[in-house]
């Protein structure tokens, strides 16, 4: 799967929830206690910055999906 599809999966998990980007990192800190920027969570949307490992796996529990659905290859 190219970069821009798992990305845009990425987006549309989030659009799913009615989250804004604000939204994610602000849930990423109450459930995983992990603090990153709203700019960086945009970032990552856009894939123009790979997160590191345990803030993939957060995200991708805080959106109930596969990390390598949205962010790895197979």
């Amino acid at each position: 799967m190219e970069l821009n599809s798992r990305r845009e999966k990425l987006i549309d998990l989030r659009k799913e929830k009615g989250w804004l980007q604000k939204d994610v990192v602000k849930n990423l800190n109450a459930e995983y206690d992990l603090k990153i920027s709203e700019s960086y969570y945009g970032m990552i949307e856009q894939g123009v910055r790979t997160p590191a490992l345990n803030v993939a796996l957060a995200i991708s529990s805080l959106f109930e999906t596969n990390p390598t659905d949205i962010f790895f290859d197979n």
